[in-house]
């Protein structure tokens, strides 16, 4: 009997053991989430997709969105090396400028992808392309809205969108004055998206927005570095450490123009460009740790 009453002694503690391990080992579990998940990064990519624009932004928590989506047939390889091959989703489209550079890709996506949301600014465009999109994102039944300034884009875990153009009716507007203008916002990293505004547009933002408003680390060009975009005093106010410039290898335009380059020249700012580096690649901490993949 006293040997038996040992036995189930040690039994009980070697149990009590094996319990105090297990709880243990799921804390330091949680901590570990808890802390990787505090760690993640914000990614950010400007595509290569020749003469166009395409963003792709992924927060911290894995909210997915796609700003414009360059001319046909090009996003989709593009996307492939942003997002994994099995994630078939994307949570909204942002359409900065309804012209076929921003808006072409689009309907591939809505081919392959299934969209939570779409933002548009307003404004129009009487092309087959836009006309077959819209009616494509109605027939799929997605969530349309217009993006107006003071609108605040909650992606997760502090990461976030603010429109800050248009604020009001551009429906008779041209085109790229009223492309949608907004700061992405992680931490002590922001990225000025402007898609094809002009400097029309740019001083609009400035006198409806403090200085602490516009700075920003990094500066997406507006219209492909073209000399109707990024005046000096917006570049002055904005500041960025990085201006980024989607384009494709001897385009027609002659983007970027010299004068912009000079422009950022002058403020001593890097600049990447995707007809020399392909897609570029942000991933950047609370801090304002990013590390640039060419």
């Amino acid at each position: 009997i006293c040997y038996h009453y040992t036995m189930l002694e040690k039994s009980q503690k070697y149990g009590l053991f094996v319990l105090f391990a297990l709880l243990l080992f799921v804390d330091i579990f949680i901590f570990y989430l808890d802390w990787q998940g505090s760690h993640r990064s914000l990614k950010f990519a400007m595509l290569d997709i020749g003469q166009g624009d395409a963003l792709f932004i992924e927060s911290p928590t894995g909210t997915q969105i796609l700003v414009d989506a360059g001319p046909p047939k090009k996003i989709l390889s593009r996307l492939s090396q942003v997002m994994p091959v099995f994630d078939k989703t994307i949570d909204a489209i942002i359409i900065t400028n309804p012209d076929q550079d921003h808006i072409g890709g689009f309907l591939d996506v809505l081919k392959v992808y299934k969209v939570g949301q779409v933002f548009e600014p307003g404004t129009y465009n009487d092309s087959k392309i836009y006309q077959n999109l819209e009616n494509e994102i109605k027939n799929k039944n997605i969530p349309n809205f217009l993006a107006r300034r003071e609108m605040r884009l909650n992606l997760g875990g502090g990461a976030y969108i603010d429109i800050l153009f248009p604020d009001r009716d551009v429906s008779l507007w041209e085109r790229n004055d009223g492309s949608i203008i907004m700061r992405l916002v992680y931490g002590d990293t922001s990225i000025m998206l402007t898609g094809d505004a002009t400097v029309k547009t740019e001083k609009i933002i400035l006198a409806g927005n403090t200085s602490e408003e516009l700075k920003s680390t990094i500066l997406k060009v507006g219209h492909h570095g073209s000399r109707t975009s990024t005046g000096e005093s917006f570049i002055k106010v904005v500041s960025p450490m990085y201006a980024l410039i989607s384009n494709s290898k001897d385009n027609k335009y002659g983007h970027p123009h010299q004068e912009t380059l000079s422009i950022l020249d002058k403020f001593k700012i890097n600049v990447l460009r995707t007809d020399l580096l392909g897609t570029i690649v942000f991933s950047c901490d609370r801090m304002f740790l990013c590390e640039i993949k060419k």
